[in-house]
């Protein structure tokens, strides 16, 4: 009897199983099984067992947080190692409310009262030119009447969504439970009350004891969550000492990312002083709206579930970081931690984080307090971390690209084409990244298979970092490329944009004098003749990728964004982005340069036109200054 493969799923293959399993009973053994009815049950047992197999290994597929599609399924395998995924959150909008009140028995501000309380619930509503959105508060904030009748509320955090709330009774029983009907609740506004006790949200069973007045949540069927009490072991059980049987809830239904960008706003709360009548209400934006994000997705439970799993809820490797730090700032898009051994010089018992937001290039003041909070319930004692601003490592092309005119008419086509395909080379995984890296082969391949027209492409790398100078205030600067440079002995090697300094009238630009040894150079500032203006005014360091600026009082900048572009060509093709250098290939400020192929264009067999007039150089330094 021959060997049977049980693990087949595909039907043609199980079929031809069963059949050789027949023919090796000797009641079959010369049985024309395709030229029979028996052909028929042949072909039902081997469905039977292709649906039977096909659903078992599903079932088995399901049963592991990598292999699973299902989000039930994979909630469900992420909850058994503790991972609760981010539900919807609102979009935060920080707002000044300033209130004008008079008494509606009397003309003056004589009886009004020395505070005033703006309720939970709706506050704002924002208008803009496609969608309006209200804005809500979890909680009331109280705020003081002056002398004057007036009354403000200074920097407050309003979320998009409505303000619900929602009872339960409870019964006794061992099998109730709580669950909230509606999906697009933000978790982290939910307040939740037995009796007269707010019980807070616990993320875990540590340092809790049988008097804890806390609950658990997890997300069930739907998108929805179930709230989860004590049970007299590891937290207060309900009924309790007398807290009672009614559980309040309430919480915020957001639109999620709908509402980020909102910025103008009117007022539409309430407050808790019914003889008072508020004339004027004055909205002021301090920040506009961000952070809104939908619930976390399939793909990044499966991701970060077992990553918060192994950091075991605390902040020690660069895992445990990117993980923690998605979490509690769920517009993260790229993460970079480097320890204060790593920097130079050495900052020991600091962690330095930069952050790449999903939507800018920068996370404001306001988040940054609020990550460096929230990061301090996971991190080690003695440890400082510290976040900076986004250091973005970009990459420009300056690119010949060679075709044949008998495959292509329109040459500013095939440029667009050009561009709309390193468009999509910029967000695969080698960029957009801490860490990314640029492979120079597979850039000219892109370029070369946009079209069959194209022939070859020379093209140059240039790396470029921004500097945002302070204004009007003598200051240094270190800008660090993390790739060597490549060295003219000529010069020219680092190019800048137009800046003015104090007590020149001319626009200045940087550009270095190499030393003998072309490790180190002299960064001078020059005007747009070449004259120098100020010969030393910082150093290069062409092998770390290493540009110092010395004291200067920069007084205005060309650019009207307020950045100096410093630009310099790579040693290697190849781009790494080390460390904390975001890697950001930057289409808009490349040059595609698009040359008829005379020799496949049948033009000059011989190619003497094509050595003599169309030489391009992958190294040139050409003019003085960055176009």
């Amino acid at each position: 009897m021959p060997f049977t493969q049980f693990t087949n799923l595909d039907f043609d293959q199980i079929k031809t199983s069963i059949k050789d399993y027949l023919r090796a009973n000797s009641t079959f053994t010369d049985f024309d099984f395709e030229g029979s009815n028996f052909s028929t049950l042949i072909d039902t047992l081997a469905y039977n067992t292709y649906i039977t197999a096909f659903n078992s290994n599903m079932i088995v597929n399901e049963s592991f947080i990598d292999s699973a599609t299902l989000r039930e399924n994979v909630v469900s395998l992420a909850r058994n190692i503790g991972y609760t995924p981010r539900s919807k959150t609102a979009a935060k909008a920080v707002v000044d409310i300033k209130l004008s009140l008079t008494d509606n028995n009397l003309s003056d501000s004589i009886d009004l009262p020395d505070t005033i309380t703006l309720e939970k619930g709706i506050v704002c509503t924002s208008s803009g030119s496609d969608e309006s959105f209200t804005f809500s508060i979890p909680d009331d904030i109280t705020t003081t009447v002056d002398s004057n009748g007036e009354a403000e509320f200074k920097n407050i955090e309003i979320l998009q969504g409505t303000l619900l709330t929602k009872q339960f009774e409870y019964d006794g029983s061992l099998d109730q439970r709580f669950i909230l009907n509606n999906p697009s609740i933000d978790t982290s506004t939910l307040r939740v009350t037995v009796g007269t006790t707010e019980y807070l949200l616990s993320n875990n069973i540590f340092n809790i004891d049988k008097s804890s007045t806390i609950f658990f949540l997890q997300e069930v069927q739907d998108e929805r969550y179930e709230i989860l009490f004590g049970d007299g072991i590891f937290g207060k059980k309900i009924g309790a000492e007398g807290d009672g049987t009614q559980i309040k809830t309430s919480y915020i239904v957001t639109d999620g990312p709908n509402a980020n960008g909102s910025r103008t706003f009117s007022f539409s709360g309430s407050v808790t002083s019914p003889n008072v009548t508020i004339n004027n209400p004055i909205v002021t934006s301090v920040q506009p709206a961000q952070n809104g994000s939908d619930i976390e997705t399939v793909e990044s439970i499966k991701y970060y579930a077992p990553r918060i799993y192994s950091s075991q809820y605390r902040a020690v490797t660069q895992r445990d970081y990117e993980a923690i730090i998605k979490t509690i700032y769920p517009d993260t898009e790229s993460v970079s931690v480097v320890g204060g051994e790593q920097l130079s010089p050495p900052q020991f018992g600091v962690v330095q984080i930069s952050i790449k937001p999903k939507n800018g290039s920068f996370v404001s003041d306001f988040n940054k307090s609020n990550i460096l909070s929230e990061l301090k319930k996971y991190t080690v004692s003695g440890i400082n971390q510290k976040i900076v601003d986004l250091k973005i490592l970009y990459v420009e092309l300056d690119s010949t690209v060679y075709f044949n005119n008998s495959k292509v008419t329109d040459p500013d086509n095939l440029r667009t084409e050009i561009i709309n395909s390193l468009e999509l080379y910029k967000n695969s995984l080698n960029f957009n990244k801490f860490g990314g890296r640029l492979k120079y082969s597979k850039l000219q391949q892109v370029i070369d298979k946009t079209n069959t027209s194209i022939t070859s492409n020379i093209t140059k790398i240039i790396i470029r970092r921004d500097l945002k100078p302070i204004l009007n205030a003598p200051t240094e600067y270190e800008l660090c490329f993390g790739n060597r440079f490549h060295v003219n002995s000529e010069g020219f090697n680092i190019k800048s944009t137009g800046f003015k300094i104090s007590g020149v009238s001319d626009t200045v630009y940087f550009t270095d004098v190499p030393n003998e040894d072309k490790t180190l150079g002299i960064l001078s500032i020059v005007n747009r003749d070449g004259t120098v203006i100020v010969k030393s005014a910082g150093t290069v360091d062409y092998l770390k990728g290493e540009v110092i600026i010395g004291i200067s009082v920069i007084t205005s900048t060309l650019n009207t964004s307020g950045v100096i572009e410093i630009q310099a060509f790579p040693e290697s093709n190849d781009v790494v982005g080390l460390r904390d250098l975001y890697l950001a290939l930057s289409t808009k400020k490349s040059t595609i340069n698009i040359l008829r192929d005379v020799i496949e264009s049948g033009d000059e067999i011989s190619g003497t036109q094509f050595v003599s007039d169309f030489y391009t150089s992958s190294y040139s330094n050409g003019s003085l200054i960055r176009k």
